[in-house]
């Protein structure tokens, strides 16, 4: 993770501020809202603007078919979750499925995860009502509480300034374990430590773990010990969506003099917060980070051209990643319209398919969930569609847990509705848990190596 400092704190008048700034939270108290801006100003980059520019390159790759993206974590982060056993257990999970997909299908794994910042949710409304009490929604740790009061409820900006200390502490210990040995690729056995091993995925992966050990025995008394299979790049990534934070990181960077958002290596805008003249849209395409967009069923091949007009007009190689949610039902009818225009275009975009929050329905019980069956189907109906415009199906982006939770149904466990209520733990959305995170990457696996 090579990069240069940044020497210049923060930038004023880089942003239009009088843009509207669709799903913020509507701060009571602009005194305190300017004190933890002014605070987060004075801190340092959470990262380096080089790491940037590695993760940018390595996109540019993944565009290009030479690679494949994993993107996972929490779907809301919060502050009480951010524990060694927690982030450690995310971390293994994502290394597990990118040994399988890598293996698999004999494509380097960009590894990313939603962590380190992913702490702020959009909401579709800005109250939520309890019998005759209404109150301000949960809009994540970095902006209230999850639980129903009043205090609890109210947004505080000092969240934000505990939000920096909370990634800052979870990025020193993803650094530690993927640059510290604990990801080097010899111990791929010892990733599964902790885990459920008596279901059929913890046994193929055991069996994967045990081809890897003899490929690696086998180099190993060759001579051949690379330095690549000790250490991995993990990088971090979450959705832009809280201004003042965002803005308060950026940064301008002393090798280049252009402005980073040094909050994350890789920033997304999200389906609510796209719209071509707001304040998110103007942050995205000032910074030089690395730029996810998600894009949903009502998008069209003209939304598509138009982002990609205001976000990379010079069509820069690893600038600009299209993260796909369609739902299981609607991807193989409306992307491949999207997929063609934008292929005519000549424009460079990573194509990503989020399989999750086009899934989400409320089981009987009340619990928000999904089946794992649609996640798959989206993910089938991505490939498909890929495959048949002769582009690269570059990446998935999924919200799971290292934990045995029961948030999803479905799976080779064949979690029940009836069984969501023994280990329902999200803060938001539901997450695939660990077993059912590994058989999804077993399946990608085989569909990255069936391309034609």
């Amino acid at each position: 993770m090579a990069g240069d400092m940044n020497t210049q704190n923060s930038i004023d008048g880089l942003f239009d501020d009088s843009l509207k700034a669709a799903q913020q939270p509507a701060w009571p108290d602009k005194a305190a809202l300017d004190k933890a801006v002014s605070e987060l100003k004075s801190l340092p980059p959470l990262v380096f603007a080089g790491e940037c520019d590695n993760l940018k390159a390595r996109i540019a790759e993944a565009a290009d078919g030479k690679a494949f993206w994993l993107q996972g974590g929490d779907c809301a982060e919060t502050f009480a979750a951010a524990t060694a056993d927690s982030i450690r257990n995310r971390i293994k999970t994502i290394l597990q499925m990118a040994a399988v997909l890598q293996y698999g299908a004999s494509l380097p794994v960009i590894k990313v995860g939603r962590m380190a910042g992913q702490f702020a949710k959009p909401r579709s409304n800005d109250f939520e009502k309890r019998g005759d009490v209404s109150l301000p929604a949960y809009r994540g740790d970095a902006v209230n509480d999850l639980e129903f009061t009043e205090s609890a409820r109210t947004p505080d900006p000092a969240r934000l300034v505990r939000v920096y200390n909370t990634s800052s502490a979870t990025l020193n210990l993803v650094r530690a374990f993927t640059q510290g040995g604990f990801a080097d690729l010899r111990l791929v056995h010892e990733w599964n430590k902790g885990f459920v091993k008596d279901s059929k995925i913890g046994t193929r992966y055991e069996a994967m773990a045990n081809e890897i050990g003899r490929a690696l025995d086998f180099m190993r008394s060759a001579g051949i010990n690379p330095e690549e299979f000790k250490t991995v790049d993990f990088y971090s990534s979450h959705e832009a969506l809280i201004l003042e934070y965002e803005k308060a990181l950026t940064r301008i960077d002393s090798r280049t003099g252009l402005p980073y958002d040094v909050s994350a290596h890789f920033v997304w805008i999200g389906e609510r917060t796209r719209q071509i003249d707001g304040a998110h849209m103007d942050f995205a395409k000032k910074i030089k980070n690395p730029i996810g967009v998600k894009i949903g069923p009502k998008t069209t091949p003209e939304d598509a051209l138009s982002l990609i007009k205001e976000l990379n007009p010079e069509n820069e190689p690893g600038r600009l990643t299209f993260i796909t949610r369609m739902g299981a039902g609607n991807i193989r009818n409306i992307l491949p319209a999207i997929v063609e225009a934008v292929t005519k275009s000549g424009s460079k975009v990573l194509w990503v398919c989020d399989p999750m929050h086009g899934n989400t329905y409320e089981a009987p019980s009340g619990y928000k969930t999904r089946k794992f069956d649609d996640v798959l189907e989206e993910v089938k109906g991505f490939f498909e569609v890929h495959q048949k415009l002769g582009t690269h199906p570059g990446g998935i982006h999924i919200e799971l847990t290292g934990d045995d939770v029961t948030e999803c149904v479905g799976g080779g466990e064949e979690i029940s509705h009836d069984d969501l209520a023994t280990r329902y733990e999200t803060a938001c959305d539901p997450r695939l848990n660990h077993t059912q995170s590994l058989e999804l990457a077993f399946l990608v696996a085989e569909m990255l190596r069936d391309r034609k």
